[in-house]
């Protein structure tokens, strides 16, 4: 098979889909790797590293578009890309369709057999290929959130920390899972008092809140705790997920005016629609916007900010499966694995994930039934 690399373009997005060494594991298997020139230069890895792996080098996404088999990327394709595709491809990859009509309206277009990471599960449910983006969002969740409760960005002036004498702030996030997690993680090692409120007090919550008796509460999220919390929480963030959906509205603008002004909102589910209701995408050139006297910070790529690590982190879990498409084909691959399957969002022309046809209004097509 012949896969394709090209250098990413959304906004301030400087990850790759494919280290080196990912390239290599490929090569050794006999598949052809294609690699967009500079597609790597911004996480340190030059073109010259791709050709001693065994890598092609072409000068265009063009030209890549046009030889491959599957084309790996990083973020959903933009619009100019969506039109490159053509039937006989696979792209694997971010999609994030739920929040995004007019790119899934391309990729039908286009006929492309579309594969995305999030939707792809493991034998527990969870979401693999999303694991690592989600751990590095929901830890720079709290720097950003921080960064921007400073007085000079606009914020409240309120230290995470607190100082001698001084109380410490308090963190809300929505939302138990891995973003959650993570950045509940963080703001305790800041040293903030810190509420966790999720959909249900799981073992693995209840567990986790027993390290951290005195600075980590966890209730369960419904309107009447949410409204509480946010009348004394100066940096929230929005960790709310449902794997393939638009995620659910959790903070209205109503609500809002429970918060104290200056404080900061961080809606790490921007890429699934958000869970704020005045929640709309940032990206890092512009991070943040007020309402109400609220700090909104809803960069749609937050970890591309730390590509290196974000890259090196992605390559580890995508791989596996790049070469599984790879070796099988993709419909031998999906047949065999249901929670590869899973991650099939469109399949020429077809939308076959249910979450994402039910926020669209598409029909739904099983996918095994086309394949």
């Amino acid at each position: 098979m012949i896969i394709g690399i090209t250098q990413e373009i959304k906004t301030h997005e400087y990850r790759v889909s494919l280290t080196p060494l990912g390239a290599k594991a490929l090569i050794d298997l006999g598949h052809e790797v294609l690699i967009q020139s500079n597609a790597g230069a911004e996480v340190g890895f030059s073109d010259q590293d791709y050709q001693m792996a065994g890598s092609s080098i072409v000068s265009s996404a063009e030209s890549v578009f046009s030889q491959a088999d599957m084309i790996v990327k990083v973020k959903e394709p933009q619009a100019n890309e969506c039109k490159l595709l053509n039937k006989n491809q696979i792209l694997f990859t971010y999609l994030h369709l739920a929040a995004d009509p007019q790119q899934t309206d391309l990729l039908l277009k286009s006929a492309a057999t579309c594969i995305a990471y999030e939707t792809i599960t493991d034998d527990n449910g969870r979401l693999p290929l999303l694991q690592p983006m989600s751990e590095i969002a929901g830890r720079m969740s709290i720097q950003s959130g921080a960064h921007h409760l400073e007085k000079t960005q606009g914020g409240s002036g309120v230290l995470l920390s607190g100082a001698t004498g001084v109380e410490n702030a308090k963190v809300l996030v929505l939302g138990g899972g891995v973003v959650g997690m993570n950045a509940a993680k963080v703001a305790l090692g800041m040293g903030s008092q810190v509420t966790i409120l999720n959909r249900s007090l799981s073992k693995r919550l209840v567990k986790f809140q027993q390290k951290f008796p005195d600075k980590l509460s966890i209730d369960l999220s419904n309107q009447s705790n949410i409204e509480h919390q946010l009348k004394t929480a100066d940096l929230v963030i929005g960790a709310a997920l449902v794997a393939g959906a638009s995620a659910p509205k959790l903070i209205s603008r109503n609500m809002l005016k429970l918060i104290k002004k200056g404080s900061v909102l961080v809606d790490v589910s921007i890429d699934q629609g958000g869970c704020f209701e005045t929640s709309t995408v940032t990206t890092h050139d512009k991070p943040t916007y007020v309402v109400d006297g609220i700090i909104h910070y809803c960069v749609g790529n937050m970890p591309g900010a730390v590509a290196q690590t974000a890259t090196l982190a992605l390559t580890n879990a995508t791989l596996p499966y790049i070469l599984n498409i790879a070796n099988k084909g993709y419909q031998q691959a999906l047949l065999d694995d249901q929670n590869l399957m899973n991650g099939l969002n469109i399949h020429h022309s077809k939308v076959t994930h249910q979450a994402v046809a039910d926020s669209l209004g598409h029909q739904y097509y099983p996918a095994k039934n086309l394949l």
